[in-house]
């Protein structure tokens, strides 16, 4: 009769360290699962899924290529037109995001200024509507940025008539 009770608090032990142990694989399987959600999450944060007819797939390489011209020349700097300091509300629930940016525009040459000049208030409401659209999560990595520039880009030389702009420089970007 010891034996057997002897036995039965054996067994229990047994199952006990069992029982620990399977519950600390589980612990550390889903404390890994989380790191990797985290860590793929982040990457595939700027992929966003368009569907382009095959009308726009022109418009959409034309803006790549520009996007990598601009990359690969950026120490050759044209003229450069300051604009203002923009202070936006970001989107967000509680609507307590702020971001302040300073934006200067490369032109394609000097005689572009007096365009730019007259259609600033137009190119300030663009920078405003693009920038308060966007998310904390959006506009803080370097691929949201980058994005942000593009939209902005397009947007100005969509209403541009003697000219272009050739790319879009933060000089001030904070975010509160």
């Amino acid at each position: 009769m010891a034996e057997e009770q002897e036995e039965q608090v054996q067994e229990k032990k047994s199952n006990s360290i069992v029982l620990i142990f399977i519950i600390g694989i589980i612990a550390f399987l889903i404390i890994i699962g989380a790191v990797l959600f985290f860590v793929l999450s982040g990457d595939e944060e700027g992929v966003e899924t368009d569907v382009v007819s095959s009308d726009s797939t022109s418009s959409v390489e034309n803006q790549q290529q520009q996007s990598s011209v601009r990359r690969s020349n950026s120490l050759e700097v044209g003229f450069m037109f300051e604009l203002d300091t923009f202070i936006v509300n970001l989107l967000s629930e509680n609507g307590r995001r702020y971001l302040k940016i300073k934006v200067n525009l490369e032109l394609e040459d000097e005689d572009l200024a007096e365009e730019v000049t007259l259609k600033t208030p137009v190119i300030r409401d663009i920078v405003i509507r693009i920038a308060s659209s966007k998310t904390l999560e959006e506009i803080s990595t370097e691929k949201g940025k980058d994005k942000f520039k593009d939209q902005v880009l397009q947007e100005i030389n969509s209403r541009m008539k003697d000219g272009r702009i050739q790319n879009i420089y933060f000089t001030d970007f904070v975010i509160q």
